[in-house]
């Protein structure tokens, strides 16, 4: 497989400059202020079809012959390439199959629907998806789109280090998330030409996190799957074009914990406005978990914003619990008349909301003059959270964290 060079992706340009968007930079004050120096969005989300997938998307089909695009496309996802892939098929005239684990998020699988894709559901993980979709290129003639290991691809990812250098010259820190690493190592070839002194630092989910070890390696290492709501970079192998291209440009490659992945999704969309998806939100938790290792000017990349609103309201709770603004415990009453209203009067006086009560009066572990309830609370932060807690326990209640 030939390599990527700084030229590949200023000819991608070239071919994607009428047909991608240019995505804002945005400033964070707030991760500004945590790193003590500017911080800058580079917002992919707004891009077509909700992530940067489609950049080395379209590069890769425009370049396929006539005779090559008559015999239709096929890729795997558990999302944003199927987006990308299938939104690129409909604008060159090509037919696109694109199959996707049983796993991947209804409206992941129904924007793609609507982009024109036929969709396969196929096995529980992206591989099984993936060795699907090879198996149906071989058997239609189809060919075959690779989600990151491919020399086009990866160019097409890497204008978006063309973008960055000329709206950000002065960056020193680029942050990106990454999965089988064709966005970052299409930004870091970029970038080593256009802005020599910028580092790129690329971030893993802790729970999936080969690239680490890969680079260390010097070839891809594959790990176990895991659980992760950053699904879009939950690739258990890196693809090896992208392992030799960030290694030999030196990059660094940090883990972040689901926790801060929810408190970052949090803060792009409450502090900054934009939805992302927990995996587009990798290179803000860095900022979070990692602070002392980003020299300023910090450009992050927001690689997507296609999230199922039912893990949003999921993650933003979890978000609002680990910055301490969410609190849920509970606690047995007395089984008699004011008992509840007592406790809710007590929680009232302390300024905490109670957003939701559940009153169980008949369960194994109560005696007949028991009754417990649990309560989710918004509270104003953790020294709030740690109050209503002391005067709680001080007012004579029992509370149980689970």
């Amino acid at each position: 497989m030939r390599a990527v060079t700084p030229a590949d992706i200023t000819q991608a340009r070239t071919v994607l400059q009428p047909v991608v968007r240019q995505t804002p930079l945005l400033e964070s004050t707030a991760l500004s202020q945590i790193v003590a120096g500017p911080v800058y969005l580079k917002c992919e989300n707004l891009q077509l079809s909700g992530s940067f997938k489609v950049r080395g998307a379209h590069l890769r089909i425009a370049r396929l012959t006539s005779a090559e695009r008559a015999r239709g496309v096929v890729a795997a996802s558990a999302g944003n390439h199927a987006q990308g892939v299938a939104l690129a098929a409909a604008e060159l005239g090509t037919r696109a199959t694109v199959v996707m684990p049983t796993s991947a998020p209804l409206p992941k699988v129904a924007a793609t629907k609507s982009y024109g894709a036929e969709v396969m559901l196929w096995g529980g993980a992206v591989e099984d998806a993936l060795a699907r979709a090879d198996e149906l290129a071989a058997e239609t003639g189809s060919i075959f789109i690779h989600p990151f290991d491919h020399p086009d691809v990866i160019a097409g990812q890497g204008t978006i280090g063309l973008e960055i250098a000329e709206q950000c010259p002065g960056v020193r820190t680029v942050v990106v998330p990454v999965g089988g690493g064709g966005l970052a190592a299409g930004i870091a070839v970029a970038a080593s030409a256009a802005v020599p002194e910028a580092r790129l630092v690329g971030v893993q989910a802790e729970a999936v996190a080969p690239m680490p070890a890969s680079l260390a390696a010097g070839h891809p290492v594959a790990v176990a799957t895991a659980a992760t709501m950053a699904d879009g970079i939950a690739a258990a192998r890196p693809g090896e074009l992208a392992v030799a291209l960030l290694a030999s440009l030196g990059a660094r490659v940090v883990t972040v914990s689901e926790e801060n992945l929810s408190r970052a999704l949090l803060l792009c969309l409450e502090r900054s406005k934009q939805l992302v998806e927990p995996a587009g939100a990798a290179g803000v938790a860095a900022i979070l978990q990692h602070t002392a290792m980003f020299t300023p000017p910090v450009v992050v990349v927001l690689s997507g914003g296609n999230i199922d609103p039912l893990l949003l309201s999921k993650v933003l709770r979890h978000g609002l619990s680990a910055a301490g603004r969410f609190l849920a415990f509970r606690c047995k009453l007395p089984d008699q008349p004011g008992a509840l209203a007592t406790l809710l009067v007590e929680l009232a006086a302390l300024g905490a909301n109670v957003l939701d009560v559940v009153h169980e009066r008949v369960t194994a572990d109560l005696r007949v003059d028991e009754a417990e309830v649990s309560l989710h609370l918004e509270t104003r932060g953790p020294e709030h959270c740690d109050s209503v807690i002391s005067q709680l326990r001080k007012a004579g209640y029992t509370l149980l964290f689970s």
